[in-house]
């Protein structure tokens, strides 16, 4: 059973509690769990069947495809406010997880089984129309991702994850080469050639795990490209 805190916290995240039956509410915090997790941890492995679908209070997991070479693609990141989508398919279709997901940074989430996921899709509109959400949104965002890897220069991807951190106000990132090749769905060795590049030409300049924004023009000029 869920404290009074959780459900309170669940429910301005997830708005589609407030439309909810009391049954179904009742039902629904009373068969989930609350967890926390530290960074780092593998939640799915890829080929394995999903034991329950997390839905974040906090904190950010990363959903990617790993290659028999070891390279990463990140397709997505689930958020506070958000659950897995290929979790929910995979319950839904007693299909195995075909990626891998992790923690990036702790993560406190409420938990749902595969049987509760399931009978409420059958039985509930609200839950219905929440996972269909999910769905729906989940698949444009993957084939935007596909649609950058296949055709968009890696250089212009690069600084699009740079003009993003500059429109939120954040001059510098701290992260590794090979975390933004994950990101890229490159190698660390393109990365590190292009960020090169990139120091060369003024736009940027790097330290250890650390990268400063050196020049908003060019940077959003080279992100329209």
């Amino acid at each position: 059973m869920l404290t009074r805190q959780h459900q309170d916290e669940f429910e301005r995240l997830f708005p589609f509690m407030a439309s909810a039956g009391d049954d179904f509410t009742q039902d629904f915090y009373a068969a989930c769990r609350y967890v926390e997790l530290p960074a780092d941890v593998s939640i799915c492995d890829e080929g394995q069947q999903c034991a329950q679908l997390a839905m974040l209070l906090d904190g950010v997991g990363r959903v990617y495809k790993l290659s028999p070479g070891g390279r990463e693609v990140t397709l997505y990141r689930i958020e506070a406010g958000e659950a897995c989508v290929l979790t929910a398919s995979c319950i839904m279709n007693g299909d195995s997880f075909p990626a891998m997901a992790v923690t990036e940074t702790p993560v406190r989430a409420i938990v749902v089984s595969p049987h509760k996921v399931r009978s409420w899709i059958c039985a509930e509109t609200q839950w219905q129309q929440f996972i269909f959400g999910l769905l729906s949104h989940r698949l444009a965002s993957i084939i935007a991702v596909v649609e950058e890897v296949a055709f968009k220069r890696i250089d212009v991807r690069l600084a699009e994850i740079f003009a993003r951190c500059l429109a939120r106000g954040e001059t510098s990132l701290q992260v590794t080469h090979a975390e933004l090749a994950a990101d890229l769905g490159s190698s660390r060795e393109v990365v590190s050639r292009i960020l090169k590049d990139f120091v060369q030409r003024g736009l940027i300049e790097t330290g250890r795990g650390s990268i400063l924004l050196a020049d908003r023009q060019a940077i959003e000029q080279l992100s329209r490209q």
